[in-house]
C-alpha cells in the first residue's frame, strides 16, 4: 500500500468518528470555553473542521507563513455551515490525497511566521501531523461536549453514554 493510499484509508476512517463529533456540537454553545486560555467551543469544532483541507495545504506548497496567511480565521456560527465546512475541507484533501504520488510527500514543507521557523519537515510527516491534529482536537472537542453534559459517540467502539454508563 503506498503512503498517499494508507493516509487516505485512514482520512476516511477518522472523517467517519470527527463528522459524527462535529454534528452533536452544539451551536448555542459555539461562544462558550471551559479556561480562558482555551479556544470557544466554535473555534475548536471549526479549527477541526478545517484540518482536512491542511493536507492540501501541505501537499500543494512548500510551506506555510502566518505573517502573510492566516489559517483559521473561517467564522462560522450555525451547526449546518460547520458541517458543509468540513465536508468541503474533507474533499479538498482527498483530493490531494487522491492525486499526490509518495514522490510528492517526500520534499521539505516549512511552517514559520515571518522569520521565525516554527518547523521543517516532510510533506509526508505534515500529513501525517495534520491527521493526528484531527484526533487530537477531536478528543478535546469531546472534553468540551462532556462539561456540557452532551452524550458522546464512540469513537473507536461505543462510549460509556452508548453502553448507558
Amino acid at each position: 500500500m503506498t503512503l498517499t493510499n494508507m493516509f487516505l484509508k485512514q482520512l476516511e476512517q477518522e472523517s467517519e468518528v470527527t463528522r459524527k463529533m462535529l454534528s452533536i456540537a452544539p451551536a448555542d454553545k459555539f461562544d462558550w470555553q471551559p479556561h480562558p486560555k482555551s479556544m470557544t467551543l466554535g473555534k475548536l469544532a471549526t479549527h477541526i473542521a478545517e484540518l482536512p483541507g491542511w493536507i492540501t495545504t501541505a501537499i500543494e506548497t512548500d510551506g506555510l507563513d502566518f505573517a502573510v496567511n492566516q489559517r483559521g480565521s473561517e467564522t462560522i456560527s450555525s451547526h449546518s455551515g460547520l458541517m458543509e465546512f468540513f465536508e468541503k475541507e474533507l474533499a479538498r484533501g482527498r483530493a490531494s490525497l487522491q492525486n499526490a504520488t509518495d514522490a510528492d510527500l517526500l520534499p521539505n514543507w516549512t511552517m514559520r511566521k515571518g522569520n521565525y521557523i516554527i518547523s521543517v519537515r516532510s510533506k509526508e510527516e505534515v500529513v501525517r501531523m495534520c491527521v493526528n491534529q484531527i484526533i487530537h482536537h477531536r478528543a478535546q472537542l469531546g472534553v468540551f461536549l462532556r462539561l456540557l453534559n452532551v452524550p458522546i459517540p464512540g469513537s473507536y467502539g461505543q462510549s460509556a453514554d452508548e453502553l448507558g454508563m
